[in-house]
Order: C-alpha cells, then structure tokens, then sequence
C-alpha cells in the first residue's frame, strides 16, 4: 500500500483538517468574549451610547464565531470513534476527564449565560445582563484550559498509570494533568495568541470602516481598544512563547532541534533564519543563522549545548527501540517560522497604530462646514495628512486581520507534527492509534464529506461576517436606551414583543 494513502495518513490529515479549521473560531471566541464584556462595561460605567452600539455590533460578530465554533468543534470529538479507536481506548481514563468538564462548561455554562445575554437585554437588570457576558468570557477560557490540559497530556503525560493486564492508561492525578507546567505555559501561549488574534480582527474591521470614513465614532473606539489588545498580547504572546520553548526543550528535544534544523548537537547552538537541507543525509545545504541565540532561548545561556536531530534520533532508539523518531523537518521548521513571522507582523502593526494614532494622527474626524459634516484626516493639529498615507496604513490593518489566524494555524501544526512519530510522546505512537477496522476508502470518504463540509460552511461564515461588518454599529432606539422594565412592578410587559437583541 502506498504509505500515502495508507489509513493513519488520511486520518491525519483529516484530523488536521478539521483541528485546524474549527481552532480558527476559538482564539475569536475567546477574544471577542472578552472585549465584548469590556465595551458593555464601559457603557454601564458611563453610560456613552457609543460604547453600547459598539457592544452589540462586536457582540453580534462573537455569537456568529461562536456558533460555528460550536458546530465544527463536535466533529472533533466524533473522529475518536471514527478514526482513532485505538487511541480513544489507550488514553480514555485519561483523556476522558479534562474533556468531560469542557462539555459542561461549554454546552452548560457557556450556553446559559449567552441565552441569557441575548434574550435579557429588557428583561434584565443592566448590571446583572452585564455579568451574563462576563460569565461567558470566564467559560471561553475555562472551557480552553481543559482542552489545553488534556493535549498537554499527549506531549508530556504525567498523573498515569499503565495497567498492563487491559493494555490502556489509568488517571491517578487529575490535578497534575491540570497543573503541570506543560499544561501552564501552553494555556498562557494560548491565551495571549487569542487576544492578539481577536485584537487584529477589531484593528482590521475598525481600519475597513474609518478608511471608508463610515461610523467613525463608535471605530475610532474600536480601533483604539484593538490596538491596545495587540500591543499587550503581542508581548505576553512572546514571553509566553519563549517560556514554552523552555519547556519544550526540556522535553520534547527532538521537536526544538526540528524547528532550527539543528542536525547535530552544539554549543551555542544558532537560530536559523533560512535553512535548506537533504533530510536523507541529514544536513543543511544552505543556512542564515545567528550563533548563540537558540541556545539562549532554549536555556537562557548561549554557551549550553542543544542537542541536535541525529542526537536525539539515535537516543529515542536506544530508550523506545529501533525506529525513525524524526518528524517531517521542513514542515516543522516552517510551521515555526510562519506561526513567529505572522504572529510579529500583526504586533507590528499594532505598535504602529498606537503610534500613529497617539495624537489622532490618521484618525477621521468631523468638521461642520455649513450645515453639513465632513470627514476628513487629521495630523496633530488639525493638519491634513496626505490621502495615500494615510490609505496605505488602512490597507495594512485591514489586511492584518488575518494574520493571527494564520500564525495560529501554523502554531498547531507545528505543534502536532513535530511531535511525531508520537500520538502520547514517549508512550503510544501515531501508527497504534488509528482505528484497525477503517479501511482506506471509508477514510478517504470521510475526509472528502468533511473537506467539502466546512468549504461550505467557510463560504457561509465568511459571508454573515462580511455582511455584519459591512453594516457597522445599528443605530439606537429608545428600546435600547430605556432601563428594563421591573418585573413585578407597576408597569406590565405582556403586551410587548420579546426583544431579540439581534
């Protein structure tokens, strides 16, 4: 059979299909959850329409992510029957729990305060409506944490023990699956990429609106809170993903040669820029590296030594047994510089949209002329700024929207793949975990209904959001700006419509 072909290839790539579509709703759900609840926090606060027609304008943009998030994140969970039967036996005990606890949060937590949130805009009390979306945005992330735990367990299991006579893991610590450092820095690296995705997604929709010189007001806002989110999430980003690649390099070293190419171990060890190179003799034809900082960022020392791939190979044969341990080096080690280079870029911008911004340099403002108001840009002191400058700054941020899911995208494969041949590092390999029953046309099959499924479900996401964010914030009504009515008080609502806010 052509490995090709062969049945645990195709679920693999059906597997990383699905993952890697359905996390580009995570890190927004998680993001847009968040600021959501801090715009609505900011029109409680102060009362300032512009941060409610903010609100439901951002909120309504979550609730469409979040739905398809829903819908493709249940897919996941089917594949472990489907495709991976032997993996779902092995790791079940464990791997059941953390999964468990996101179902509750996710389908019963989450599901609540958003019913809520959404049927309860005159129904209930400003302050309480407001902590319904606080409590989703706690579930976002508590529901992401579980996930993270559970696959931290595959690149580094701890809190197991093997029951040799059923051939399977058993959990004997739950709590150390919850808090190993592993789990930790992945959860942290996680989070800040969330944040830095969904403040790119607000710079990028704020920039298509303020280029147009439409909804200025409520964008002017918008844009200045994305620009922040980037800033700092951008630099939590970074200082979590270094502390990860400590982690990683403590183990998974084969992983942290792959992404550098680092064929043979060193003292300060480089960090490759540009590698190109014959996996089948093992080094690089062609290098651009800087000496010393690898071993910086793996050690926070440039004189440690770092174990290279031939290394590490031959003492993952001598431990688990004759065996080629390697993973695919050039995805590895472009999926690294791909997930940095786009994750940067978009922090980049950020920090110059601060800039830019800091003294209402680019932004749109209004001037009345007669009886009419004009839009134009300003620079410092009520100074034109050249049209094509400040044009070109637009098109960047709009386009920088989509950077941070790319870096995500490339962030996981880079973290699944390069930590093959193993499904559970150093425990069960890739090749036992498929199921042995699938054959290679019902895998196939599956792969295509699904590939075919979420084009057609990425053609319909991608047109409710540009449908929304084309229409910008609604306009206000007394509705809106009228406190609930009291229930139990003297004035009934029977005869009212129930409000949708949406």
């Amino acid at each position: 059979m052509d490995l090709a072909w062969a049945p645990e290839t195709l679920a693999r790539w059906q597997f990383g299909i699905t993952t890697v579509y359905h996390f580009l709703f995570v890190p927004l759900t998680i993001s847009l959850a968040a600021l959501t609840a801090g715009l609505q926090t900011a029109w409680v606060r102060t009362d300032k329409e512009r941060y409610l027609r903010a609100t439901k304008f951002w909120g309504k943009l979550f609730l469409i992510n979040i739905a398809m998030g829903v819908v493709t994140g249940i897919v996941q969970e089917f594949q472990f029957g489907m495709n991976w039967s032997d993996y779902a036996r092995f790791v079940g005990d464990v791997f059941g729990a953390p999964l468990a606890f996101e179902a509750l949060i996710a389908f019963f937590f989450e599901s609540t305060f958003i019913g809520l949130w959404i049927f309860g805009w005159d129904k209930l009390p400003r302050r309480i409506h407001l902590a319904c979306i606080w409590m989703v945005s706690i579930g976002t992330v508590l529901s992401a944490y579980f996930i993270l735990a559970a696959n931290s367990w595959m690149q580094h299991p701890v809190g197991y023990r093997m029951d040799k006579v059923r051939g399977r893991a058993q959990l004997t610590d739950f709590w150390a699956v919850l808090t190993q450092n592993t789990a930790l820095a992945q959860a942290f690296h996680t989070l800040a990429a969330s944040f830095l995705t969904g403040g790119a997604f607000v710079v990028g929709v704020a920039a298509f609106h303020l280029f147009r010189k439409r909804h200025v007001t409520v964008m002017k806002t918008s844009l200045r809170m994305g620009l922040i989110t980037v800033a700092i999430a951008g630099l939590f980003t970074a200082v979590s993903g270094d502390t990860l690649g400590k982690v990683m390099f403590r183990q998974q070293p084969m992983k942290m040669a792959a992404a550098e190419a680092l064929w043979n171990g060193q003292k300060s060890a480089p960090f490759s820029i540009f590698a190109y190179g014959d996996v089948s003799k093992g080094h690089n034809s062609v290098e651009l590296s800087v000496p010393g900082v690898l071993s910086f960022l793996a050690d926070d020392d440039v004189h440690s030594y770092v174990p290279g791939i031939n290394d590490t190979n031959r003492a993952e044969q001598q431990k688990y047994g004759p065996g080629d341990y390697r993973p695919i080096i050039p995805v590895t080690f472009w999926a690294f510089r791909w997930m940095i280079g786009f994750g940067m870029a978009s922090f980049a911008v950020g920090m110059a949209g601060l800039w830019l911004t800091r003294k209402k340099f680019l932004l749109p403002q209004h001037l009345r002329v007669g009886e009419d108001e004009v839009p134009h840009l300003v620079l410092f002191r009520n100074k034109a700024l050249s049209p094509r400058l400040g044009g070109l700054y637009w098109l960047v941020a709009i386009w920088t929207l989509a950077f941070p899911l790319i870096a995500d995208s490339w962030g996981w494969i880079f973290t699944e793949t390069g930590r093959q041949p193993w499904v559970v590092y150093g425990v069960l390999q890739t090749r036992h975990a498929v199921s042995p029953g699938v054959s290679q046309a019902e895998v196939a099959l599956s792969m295509s209904v699904f590939t075919l499924l979420y084009a057609v479900l990425a053609v319909v996401e991608v047109k409710l959001l540009a449908k929304y964010v084309k229409a910008g914030p609604p306009e206000l009504t007394e509705a809106d700006l009228a406190p609930p009515t009291r229930i139990g008080g003297d004035t009934h609502d029977a005869d009212r419509p129930m409000a949708f806010s949406y």
